[in-house]
């Protein structure tokens, strides 16, 4: 099982953290490379706008190619199975990073935004189809610390992509190009190890009606003696579902019998974007210089808020045992503790000498609360809040709400945080806070109950006394 984890997190999710972290460290090259190109091109000087135009064009056509791998990760799900969508976006991987690579030495710009575009893709389909597939195989009372390996790959990526974009490593002038197209290793890597593994046994017995290859497969994935219990309990689901065939996306908003399932996957998925990490991380930089911190050295220093994103994500895989529901209201809670005091040590920075290490503090502490509670078991939850037939559908709507998201908050961010400072942390405390209310009083226990148990819960909230 543990293996299993590994070989699909390191071309599923660990490439959306790892193209996330990348783009920072070659900004200014990647400038100048503009500059060069379309000077040589054009004979005349880039326009400082179309510059910028061009540079945003780069960063965030990668969020646009997620969005559309969402709406088709869903799919590749069903068609193809959990593990072969996985091995076929290897090739989108590795076709990004041939043209991220190439896109220097031959002077094309434009293949540099393709490659984005398709390693956009490709994470948007990762996020979609590992959770997905963890899920699946992995057994109910080990389910929850199974699918943190979902965010711990995601927190490597970026703590794997924030070191290999120093400028010691592959973050220099020469040598971007290789950078933007190591993206490729991990897709190899997966191409390698994952054939090795079966396919999801719910995959294989619900979808394809193949016994015979999920008994070899829960052998597998849980040895001889254990698998009887999960194959019960897979027959028992297939069963219910009576030869449902997998749903559409849109088949699941006209379904009542998943109204409030749907409605807490939207909630958590916009919780998850919009809780105020991206201005943390925008605001990293300047708590850090106020500190007294050099600016050769904030890099460096950054590499402590990837690191502590990975050892939440690390300790979240044991401290899940406490349950899914703790778990997320509390990260949620303490983020907006730490929103507030926050906004108190930035709006009296200038006063005291030793307000800008609280402020540092800060910094940490939310990045630790988030990995704790929104950045570990928002996926999680995502596939046990649905059987089998409605699974894929409703990671694709949760992709898709995700990466819009992502967008909405790249474009309204920077205007958010020039008109309100640092108050811009009010609206975030708000958000963190009323997300937490809402999954206190929709979202049942999900630790170690079967996904038809779950969805009993739910029926209760979907149909009330005529449940």
């Amino acid at each position: 099982l543990f293996l299993a984890v590994c070989a699909v997190g390191i071309g599923g999710t660990f490439q959306y953290g790892y193209n996330v972290s990348i783009i920072n460290a070659p900004t200014q090259h990647i400038h100048k490379f503009l500059n060069e190109t379309w000077s040589s091109r054009y004979h005349k000087e880039l326009n400082p706008d179309l510059l910028t135009f061009l540079w945003s064009v780069i960063a965030s056509i990668f969020s646009l190619g997620g969005l559309c791998g969402a709406l088709i990760g869903g799919s590749m799900a069903i068609r193809l199975g959990r593990k072969g969508a996985l091995l076929m976006n290897n090739i989108i991987a590795i076709l990004a990073s041939i043209l991220m690579g190439i896109s220097f030495p031959t002077g094309l710009f434009e293949l540099l935004i393709a490659g984005r575009f398709l390693i956009g893709i490709n994470s948007g389909v990762g996020l979609c189809v590992q959770p997905l597939y963890i899920g699946e195989f992995a057994p109910k009372h080990l389910r929850g610390g199974l699918a943190m390996g979902t965010s711990i790959f995601l927190t490597g990526g970026i703590l794997t992509g924030q070191i290999i974009g120093l400028r010691e490593l592959l973050g220099g002038e020469k040598h971007w190009p290789l950078l933007l197209s190591s993206s490729c290793i991990p897709a190899l890597a997966q191409l390698l190890f994952l054939p090795w593994f079966p396919e999801s046994p719910r995959y294989l017995l619900i979808d394809r009606g193949d016994e015979l290859s999920c008994a070899k497969a829960l052998k597998r994935f849980h040895g001889s003696s254990e698998y009887r219990r999960e194959m019960e309990d897979i027959q028992r689901e297939r069963f219910a579902l009576d030869g449902e065939k997998p749903r559409k996306p849109w088949q699941l908003f006209t379904d009542p019998a998943v109204r409030w399932q749907l409605i807490t996957v939207i909630v958590m998925t916009m919780g998850q974007q919009l809780s105020g990490i991206n201005a943390i991380y925008f605001y990293a930089t300047y708590v850090f210089e106020q500190a007294g911190i050099v600016a050769e050295k904030i890099p460096y220093v950054t590499l402590g808020t990837g690191v502590c994103e990975c050892l939440t994500a690390l300790s979240c895989v044991r401290s899940n045992y406490v349950g899914r529901r703790c778990l997320i209201i509390g990260g949620y809670l303490l983020m907006t503790l730490w929103c507030t005091v926050l906004t108190f040590s930035l709006t009296y920075q200038e006063l005291y000498s030793w307000v800008p290490y609280m402020s540092m503090m800060c910094v940490f502490a939310f990045i630790l609360s988030f990995g704790l509670g929104p950045g570990g078991i928002t996926n999680t939850l995502t596939a046990e809040l649905f059987v089998q037939s409605s699974r894929p559908a409703a990671y694709m709507i949760a992709g898709t709400v995700s990466w819009i998201s992502f967008f909405t908050v790249g474009m309204l961010f920077p205007f958010i945080v020039n008109g309100l400072k640092q108050y811009c942390f009010v609206v975030f405390l708000l958000e963190c806070f009323f997300v937490a209310a809402f999954i206190f009083l929709i979202i049942p226990e999900t630790k170690n109950k079967s996904f038809l148990e779950i969805k009993k819960e739910f029926n209760k909230l979907n149909f009330g006394r005529n449940a």
